[in-house]
């Protein structure tokens, strides 16, 4: 058995024990959802960094790095700005203090808000879920030098996750990403520099890589580059802002002062990490130009086995491994509190028991881990051609159009009213979904570099959202003093909840 193999399913195994501890806390809601809301603000940024820092970066980040080069810097730009906007809303979303967006949601827009963006963030994450689990298959494929097949090991990594989401909740996964966040940042940085000499040193990617690498917008981006390039920006800037897990662990804070000091040390370990995937995907392109070609979304797990020392790699090799776990149980955890939170204990039993609401929500845990692991087996087993970035960048969009523009108007802006919500949420999903889905499959010739007539979903989904929030919000009548002081409180009088 490989040693990369052995130590790593040692840390599994751990992390599993550990979570099994953990799960005998668990008595209530509050436990299962936000942890007690006792995270501390270590624990705070070292779950948010775990939370983002996913497959999208590990996998679908350098897939598109390998790709695009330097250029490729526009996909993780997004999620930094995103972070620099939240740091002025994560004191009100702690001191709002609920356990979804969900609620945010119906606060401003009522029932059918709530309903109709559980329904959107169910079918995002469940994607973003699916190919954190071929994220797993890859590394166990790269690990093991080929003995487990990516389709085998797409098959453990779902086990693992399910089992520990279903175990622990988010206790099991604040906690357990305080471990993981730091092998993420200790790997990313440590393997820079030798992926760099490894490679060729400094100038390896201008003398081995096309002139295109070095590009402010890369050809590959499609018929249009730029607006491909800000498309990516876009949409993981308008995933971040919008996303429940990283509202969930706000939730979780202690405090509203820990929950925006945390933000402020996020930004920056995020940058950290996401910059450091892109160069070492980058120099990982140059060395394997030379040395042989790779499948480009395995190339920094590639650099991990053939261009830094053992014991680094090994590192950079779990942190792969930590962030498809973690970002695999933060995103299948939150998609069952929305089931249990905006559709159970909304609309069908609102005087649930807590221990009968904490049992349920494990059996829909792993409803949804199965419908996620269907999502990633069911091409594989027809031999489709399976892209973890394009996968990411549906998610992000269908996220990022519908339920973003409604979320960020309810905490920033008074005039929003709540026929404008809906209309937002609902015309973003459906506009998202014929420009992703339906377009491509029913009008494939209309397509250019994959988009339809090569404009970026993202683009249309987005003017399609925010005028209808606008138009519709100022055609109905405007929202109640008692409504917007729930979420507006004036000065020195507490949040309603």
């Amino acid at each position: 058995m490989s040693i990369y193999l052995l130590i790593i399913l040692l840390y599994l195994v751990v992390l599993a024990v550990f979570n099994f501890i953990k799960s005998k806390k668990i008595k209530n809601q509050d436990d299962m959802m936000v942890a007690g809301r006792s995270l501390s603000l270590t624990k705070m940024v070292f779950t948010l960094i775990c939370t983002w820092i996913g497959s999208g970066t590990f996998i679908a980040g350098a897939e598109y790095a390998y790709r695009a080069g330097w250029s490729s810097m526009w996909l993780p730009a997004g999620a930094w700005v995103g972070i620099a906007i939240i740091y002025f809303l994560a004191g009100k979303i702690r001191t709002f203090g609920q356990y979804t967006i969900g609620d945010i949601l119906e606060e401003r827009y009522g029932k059918f808000a709530r309903l109709f963006g559980a329904i959107v963030l169910i079918i995002a994450f469940t994607t973003i879920v699916s190919y954190q689990f071929r994220a797993g298959g890859y590394i166990l494929n790269v690990i093991t030098d080929g003995s487990i097949s990516v389709a085998q090991g797409q098959l453990i990594a779902a086990v693992f996750v399910i089992l520990f989401v279903s175990l622990g909740g988010m206790v099991a996964v604040a906690h357990t990403d305080l471990p993981n966040g730091i092998i993420i940042v200790l790997a990313c940085i440590t393997s820079v520099p030798f992926v760099i000499m490894t490679a060729g040193g400094w100038g390896a990617v201008a003398r081995d890589l096309p002139p295109s690498y070095m590009a402010v917008f890369s050809p590959d981006f499609g018929q249009y580059p730029a607006l491909k390039a800000i498309s990516y920006c876009l949409a993981t800037m308008f995933l971040l802002l919008g996303v429940q897990s990283m509202y969930q662990k706000f939730y979780s804070a202690r405090s509203p002062r820990e929950a925006k000091r945390a933000v402020v040390l996020w930004i920056i370990g995020t940058i950290v990490v996401e910059a450091v995937v892109v160069v070492i995907a980058v120099y990982g392109a140059a060395y394997f130009s030379v040395h042989g070609g790779v499948d480009p979304a395995s190339v920094v797990l590639q650099a991990a086995r053939h261009m830094v020392p053992a014991p680094i790699g090994l590192l950079l090799m779990a942190a792969a491994c930590v962030v498809v776990l973690s970002t695999g149980m933060n995103y299948l955890l939150s998609p069952s509190t929305n089931i249990m939170r905006d559709i159970y204990q909304r609309f069908i039993n609102p005087n649930a028991e807590q221990k009968k609401m904490v049992a349920l929500q494990k059996v829909f845990i792993v409803i949804i881990g199965v419908c996620a692991f269907l999502l990633i087996f069911i091409p594989t087993v027809l031999h489709s051609n399976i892209s973890v970035l394009k996968y990411a960048y549906f998610a992000y969009t269908l996220y990022g159009v519908a339920i973003t523009p409604a979320l960020f108007a309810a905490l920033a802006w008074k005039r929003a009213t709540k026929a404008g919500g809906l209309a937002s949420i609902v015309s973003g999903a459906l506009t998202a979904l014929v420009f992703d889905l339906i377009i491509p499959n029913v009008f494939p010739s209309v397509l250019l570099s994959g988009d339809p007539w090569g404009i970026p979903s993202i683009y249309p989904g987005l003017i399609v959202s925010i005028t209808a929030l606008v138009v519709v919000s100022y055609l109905t009548p405007p929202p109640d003093e008692q409504t917007l002081r729930k979420l507006f409180p004036k000065a020195g009088e507490p949040v309603a909840r």
